[in-house]
């Protein structure tokens, strides 16, 4: 299951978020978005756990929870959507 975990304190690193998870099962991985130029991070971030169930649990007790002073959100990630480069899409420019 990917979780993605909103409104991270900057602070947190992807080895804190990995030891987070791991209270509630088996991470596969676990990151922590930063921004291309800068290296600092963006807030969020996404954790892979292999059993749907420990991640569901997860999920379940970490939503709302606080880290570090921040209420973080918690929820099942969506499929990951390809953006064009484009303003129009696929769509042909005339």
């Amino acid at each position: 299951m990917n979780i993605f975990i909103g409104s991270l304190p900057y602070k947190v690193k992807d080895g804190d978020l990995r030891q987070l998870f791991e209270e509630y099962g088996e991470v596969s991985s676990a990151k922590v978005i930063t921004d291309r130029d800068t290296g600092r991070s963006k807030g969020f971030g996404f954790v892979e756990m292999p059993d749907d169930e420990q991640g569901q649990r997860a999920i379940n007790e970490l939503n709302g929870a606080e880290i570090q002073g921040r209420n973080v959100v918690v929820n099942q990630a969506n499929e990951r959507v390809e953006r064009s480069n484009n303003r129009y899409g696929n769509r042909k420019q005339y």
